[in-house]
Parts: C-alpha cells; structure tokens; sequence
C-alpha cells in the first residue's frame, strides 16, 4: 500500500495479523506479547507505541497500544482499519467504575460509548451518531468470560476528553444515566470501525472505582489484566 509505512507506523504491509489488541499503554502491549504469544516479533516502536505480532494457540494475532484519549487511539486505529487491512481492532483497558455495583478488578464490556467528544464532526451527519461494538464480537466475549467462570458487566461506557474535569457534578450525571464506568477511548474506535466497515470492541478493567476511591496501583494497571486479556486472545 503506499499509505504505508506512516508517520506514526513504521510496519510494512502484512506486518499486521487481522485481528490487533489494542491496550492503552504501550508496555502493557509488550508485556502481552512477550507473555501470551509465541514467536513475538516487533512491527512498530515509532514514538514508542510498540507493536508486535504473533500466533496464540496458532492464530495470528497483532498487539499495539493506542495511547491516552481519542486523538491518539483515533490515529492509530484509523490506520490499522484503512492502510494496514486488519479487520478488528479490540481495546483492552483500564477504566473508572461510576456504579456501586462494580468492583475493582471487574471486566466491564462496552456495548455502547457515550462521548463528551466532538470526534464524530468529521462526519457530517444531521444527528447525534450512537458509537457502539461489533455484536459478534461483543457476543463471543461473553460467551468466553462466561467458559472462563470471569463475570463481566456489559453496557454503556463514557469516552470522555477531561481527565480533570472542572465540573464538579459531571461523574453523577453520567452514573444517574446508567453509565456503568469512564475511559477515554472508546467511541473513537467504534466510530473509525463504523466508518470503515471494521469490527471493534472495548474490554475494561476497572482500576478505579469514582465513588469508593479505592484504586489499583500503576504495577497491577500494567500487568494485573490478565482475565481480559486472555478473553481478548481468544477473540482473533
């Protein structure tokens, strides 16, 4: 393709299997590929948003970090869609649980992604655009939690721009909407796979609860995902 390699992307094409992971922190990329696949080779340290691919129980699969906010997943996810030929893009991340009835270390699945973002402008459209996950993919990750004896919570996220966020009411409006937890990347990847014809998904572990104020320490965020993680494997 000669989109490729991009400014952001040093892969060449094939480089990327079908199915990419996609987790946030790009050490947490490494560490998947250098725990659960076989065979990892490096495909992209371009700014240090390593990517690597492999094979899990023999099929390809690709893992790469997206970054922090909807600009950066938005960039690397796009290319992956359009100039790198992958199929389905699944987020793997960490996120803020609004509701009492989600606990630390819980998988929650985002069947839907609100947003505070303006990132669906680009498209022109005379309404509000609903981003929302691949319903097979979506359907399987279920299916494997639940042979994994993992429970998970499914339903709508938040994919917010502000981390510090100056309104100080903003964390119970979106909890009296039903809005199970808060990250920061989702809707872009579901509208980018919208907008390509792809398959995508966002997996969640909670890292933070808003509500509690118990947290996860940075070690556990980076390696302590492992019941995601293999749910995601399973998905290529």
């Amino acid at each position: 393709m000669t989109n490729i390699p991009t400014a952001h992307n040093s892969a060449k094409a094939g480089d990327f299997a079908k199915t990419a992971l996609m987790p946030g922190d790009p050490l947490r990329a490494k560490y998947i590929a250098e725990t659960y696949l076989e065979n990892p080779r490096q495909v992209n340290a371009v700014r240090n948003m390593f990517g690597y691919t492999g094979t899990y129980k023999g099929k390809e699969i690709s893992v790469m970090g997206g970054g922090m906010g909807m600009p950066s997943i938005g960039i690397y996810s796009y290319e992956l869609f359009n100039f790198y030929d992958v199929d389905q893009v699944i987020r793997i991340g960490s996120a803020g649980a609004f509701q009492d009835n989600i606990k630390l270390m819980d998988v929650v699945i985002g069947m839907g992604a609100c947003t505070d973002s303006n990132y669906a402008y680009q498209y022109g459209l005379p309404g509000t655009f609903a981003p929302i996950a691949d319903y097979e993919l979506l359907n399987r990750a279920v299916e494997t939690a639940k042979r994994q004896g993992t429970n998970v919570v499914v339903g709508n996220v938040l994919s917010s721009d502000v981390f510090y966020n100056a309104m100080s009411n903003v964390n119970d409006l979106w909890r009296d909407m039903g809005v199970l937890a808060v990250e920061m990347e989702a809707a872009a990847l579901y509208m980018n796979a919208a907008k390509a014809g792809k398959k995508a998904l966002c997996m969640l572990t909670i890292s933070d609860h808003l509500y509690t104020g118990e947290s996860l320490s940075a070690e556990d965020r980076q390696l302590g995902f492992g019941k995601m993680m293999e749910i995601a494997l399973e998905l290529a």
